[in-house]
This record gives structure tokens, sequence and C-alpha cells, in this order.
């Protein structure tokens, strides 16, 4: 059974009405990607908003960081994994799938990331993303220590609990306006 065919509960402008930087935009996704990511045409509903959007994922997920591009969206997978949030889980686990070359690895984080054989320190980065974003006010300095242990300095946990909190946020986005994730992100690199 396909999922359902709308993009956003909330609807998505016209792209033919979008500011000339997004449909630029529109454009090079469609020649790199074959297709126009949903998150971009739900959130175009309010372009500055998408362009803020764009800015915060590109500096937090793949600027310089001692947390490789795929421990970050593994993170992403995890703390989608509490949320339930059916958009990132898909988007973000074929995103996994084709950074690790594992097809079963991103089915594992977001349904059970403890399955996982996983290093131990990315083990902890993922102890800690479940944590923060299920019971972020049982946070102590214990659960930063356990990522100090495994070889994490403040940096790195700066830039991972960046990495939860926006994931927190694009997740309740996502649920909010019950954006469905693209269907070519179920097949991507499966294989």
């Amino acid at each position: 059974m396909p999922q359902p065919t709308h993009i956003s509960a909330l609807g998505v402008p016209d792209p033919a009405t979008l500011p000339d930087d997004l449909q630029a935009l529109w454009a090079k996704c469609q020649e790199k990607l074959g297709f126009v990511p949903n998150v971009f045409s739900t959130l175009s509903l309010k372009p500055q908003r998408l362009r803020d959007f764009m800015q915060m994922f590109n500096e937090i997920m793949l600027s310089e960081s001692r947390l490789s591009k795929l421990e970050r969206e593994m993170v992403a997978v995890v703390v989608s994994s509490v949320n339930r949030c059916y958009y990132c889980l898909v988007s973000h686990g074929s995103a996994v799938r084709k950074l690790s070359g594992d097809p079963q690895l991103g089915e594992m984080l977001a349904l059970n990331y403890r399955v996982a054989k996983l290093e131990p320190r990315v083990r902890a980065m993922l102890d800690f993303a479940w944590k923060l974003t299920a019971t972020p006010a049982e946070v102590t300095d214990t659960d930063r220590d356990a990522l100090r242990a495994q070889g994490l300095d403040n940096s790195d946990i700066f830039d991972l609990a960046q990495v939860i909190a926006f994931f927190n946020l694009s997740n309740r986005m996502a649920i909010a306006s019950d954006m469905m994730p693209n269907a070519e992100y179920h097949t991507l690199a499966r294989g």
C-alpha cells in the first residue's frame, strides 16, 4: 500500500510563484536528485524561513566537525525514531544507507538502534540523542561524561547537541504539517 500522496497537509505553493532563488534551487534539485525534497516544498510556504532552515541545516549537518556526516545522519534517525517522525525516518534513513553502504542500518536505527553493532563512541552519541530527545530534563553531567569517556570533547558535545536539537525542531514541523517523504527516498541506496 503506498503512502498518502499529499506533500503537506498545509499545502505547498506553486513553484512558479516562488522567488527566483528558490526556483533556481528547485531546478538544481531536479538536476541533481531528480526530485525536489518535500521538506523544501513544505517550508516554501514561508520562503525566508526555508532559506534560514537550509542555512542552519548546512551549518549543522555539513560544516566542519569531528562528527562525521554519517554520525550526524545516524543521530537524525535516532531522534526521529523517538519522535516517530515519518518524513525524517524515511529521508534520513536513506542518507544513512547511502553514507554507510549498509542497506539495513537505517532500519535498525529507526526501529531500535540498540540492535545495531556500533562502535562504543557512536553508541554513546546515540544514547545521548535518545535521552536528550525523550527525557531532556534528566540529562546530567553523567551523560556528558559518558561522551567524554568515548573521546568527545566539549566542541563535539556542542555539535552533537545541535544536531539533536535541530532534528527535534524539524520533526515537529514535519509532524505538524503531516509532511510526506518523497517516494524516491524509499528505494534509494537499497543495494
